[in-house]
């Protein structure tokens, strides 16, 4: 397994970072809101076993280049990222997105089939539809003394480059954000990722999303927290591989 590197590319007049690990098929991580490249370590030396793995920094996020007002919408930031992978040449391919990362990888799967072989979503956000901005802090607020304490840093650090104008925007525009038409039109083969510690994500909505899905299926991780990239990296990694194997095995 290789060591890690970091890609920068430009994007729409922006500098593009994504940090890049291991060798192999590449799969393209996709953060959460406000999260940086650096908070996804763990799982991404996992994945790197048997994967070439971009954890990719959105606009504004990680060590990627911002804009005042950008990104200002969740379709701001699926353009953005089908805008790098066409630079990259990364397409069709595997996308796992966290928490906001997931709303976004559902989006680009419906509007941009053409680069998206495979989804797997993690603890996604924005189903239900038009979340509550109070209601999600409050959730998030639960969740975070179940998170590994050396996890606090690293996302304050990265919650800190990415602002709180930029992060408020965001949030406003996910509780405007319909998410749930989407779903019937992502029509390549899906893992959904639950934690059953996760207060931010609701066990009933991931059975609402894989009913939606046409190739969707649900696996639960007992004890998983909303950070479940990082609190349970090997297991998210183990699912993620043996679903991706299967559905190389099924294409071929």
């Amino acid at each position: 397994m290789s060591g890690q590197t970091h890609h920068f590319t430009r994007v729409g007049g922006l500098l593009t970072h994504a940090c890049v690990r291991g060798e192999g098929p590449p799969l393209v991580l996709v953060p959460g809101l406000g999260c940086a490249s650096w908070m996804y370590g763990r799982v991404s030396r996992q994945l790197a076993r048997a994967r070439t793995v971009y954890t990719y920094d959105p606009p504004g996020q990680g060590f990627s280049q911002g804009r005042p007002g950008f990104p200002r919408t969740i379709e701001d930031l699926t353009d953005h990222l089908a805008a790098w992978l066409e630079v990259t040449g990364l397409h069709p391919v595997p996308l796992l997105g966290h928490s906001l990362g997931g709303e976004v990888v559902f989006d680009l799967a419906a509007r941009y089939p053409h680069l998206v072989s495979a989804l797997i979503a993690c603890a996604p956000t924005g189903i239900p539809e038009n979340p509550h901005i109070l209601a999600q802090l409050l959730r998030l607020a639960l969740d975070a003394p179940r998170e590994r304490p050396q996890l606090l840093l690293p996302a304050l650090a990265a919650y800190l480059r990415c602002g709180p104008a930029r992060m408020a925007r965001l949030a406003q525009d996910q509780s405007h954000h319909a998410t749930g038409p989407l779903l019937p039109h992502v029509r390549v083969p899906t893992l959904l990722l639950d934690g059953t510690r996760d207060p931010v994500i609701q066990a009933w909505t991931l059975e609402v999303i894989c009913h939606a899905i046409p190739h969707a299926t649900v696996r639960e991780i007992p004890g998983g927290t909303h950070a479940l990239t990082d609190s349970f990296p090997r297991t998210v990694a183990r699912y993620t591989l043996d679903f991706l194997k299967e559905v190389v095995e099924g294409a071929s």
